[in-house]
């Protein structure tokens, strides 16, 4: 495995995932070598990451309409470990990593069949006001869910 600066013992990192979601590599996504292209990742943390707040009932929240927060992807970063193919299975985690006032690093991991990892990432997400644009707080209830499982960790 890699060094990446945001993963310091790797299989403490690991069994902190509970969470995935399962992706087919779709043809449209590979370039003509048959790889999986270097974009794609961030489609599947997308996709993986509104699974995970649909799970802990953030989604539903931030749709409704009078509700006045949204959810913006701060930053996002991915480090590629192994080649990916056209149709290849994947489980893409997702958990949360550390919870600020009113943000939150996520990590992720896709892994193969085989159980090996082929890229990781992290990436931060904000809270904010569709008013104003300005952040907000998370609430304790907020918090919680974010930390079900007790791997997060309150900066």
């Amino acid at each position: 495995m890699k060094k990446t600066s945001y993963i310091e013992n790797f299989h403490d990192w690991q069994r902190g995932f509970s969470f995935y979601h399962p992706v087919k590599v779709r043809f449209s996504e590979t370039d003509m070598y048959g790889h999986l292209n270097n974009t794609v990742p961030f489609t599947y943390f997308e996709e993986a990451r509104i699974e995970f707040l649909k799970e802990i009932e953030f989604m539903q929240d931030w749709l409704k309409e009078e509700n006045e927060t949204i959810p913006v992807v701060a930053d996002l970063q991915c480090d590629y470990i192994r080649q990916v193919f056209f149709d290849e299975k994947l489980k893409v985690f997702v958990k949360a990593n550390k919870i600020g006032t009113s943000s939150v690093d996520l990590h992720y991991m896709a892994t193969n069949e085989q159980n090996d990892v082929c890229f990781v990432g992290r990436g931060v997400m904000v809270q904010i006001s569709k008013k104003t644009g300005k952040w907000v707080a998370w609430s304790e209830d907020e918090k919680e869910k974010l930390i079900p499982n007790g791997y997060a960790t309150e900066s």
